[in-house]
């Protein structure tokens, strides 16, 4: 199995189903456009919630069609309160970011990876952003999780940035574990936006 063109499939796939989705759904004229290069505070909550629930009902339609039947990865679209506790974080913060690096994993994919495969897509990820005119992408070190990301934003500061996490199968109990323990808080806490 190749597992360096998989990947770039995936990533290919997913960037454009990333431009389709965003174009059959900011540029129709129905749903209003913010620049998402704005804080939290000029970006409202229900812009995102909204956003959220489509991609939530619509995002399988989206997969069927794309050429990523025979590649094994993992999906899933942020749930509300897992949006609210990140936005609560954030505005919580004496400095205040961009809603598009914030909120740039709405759609989060992830796809894990023989240890020595991870080498080679390393080498070959500044192409693929290029190619594929990714917002970014980076090697995540931190609290026990190792892991690259990737940045879908299709060079509009009006759609949504998606994400890939691409992992190695040697990092993967320790990321689960590190997932659980600091991306999941959320859970026991009180719901909606303290300001």
């Amino acid at each position: 199995m190749n597992y360096l063109e998989k990947t770039e499939r995936l990533i290919r796939e997913i960037n454009q189903i990333h431009a389709q989705y965003s174009t059959d759904y900011f540029e129709t004229g129905k749903v209003e456009k913010v620049n998402l290069s704005r804080t939290l505070a000029n970006v409202p909550t229900e812009h995102i919630l909204s956003y959220r629930l489509n991609l939530h009902e619509a995002i399988n339609d989206y997969l069927f069609f794309a050429d990523i039947k025979d590649i094994h990865f993992y999906y899933r679209v942020k749930t509300a309160e897992s949006i609210f506790d990140k936005i609560n974080r954030y505005l919580a913060r004496q400095n205040q970011y961009p809603v598009n690096n914030i909120l740039n994993d709405i759609f989060g994919a992830r796809v894990i990876l023989p240890s020595e495969c991870i080498g080679e897509i390393l080498t070959h990820l500044d192409e693929y952003k290029d190619k594929y005119q990714l917002k970014n992408w980076y090697l995540r070190d931190v609290d026990g999780y190792i892991g690259i990301h990737s940045y879908f934003k299709n060079a509009s500061n009006f759609y949504y940035p998606w994400e890939l996490q691409i992992w190695d199968i040697k990092d993967a109990q320790a990321n689960i574990e590190s997932h659980r323990l600091y991306k999941r808080n959320f859970v026991n806490q009180p719901k909606g936006i303290v300001q």
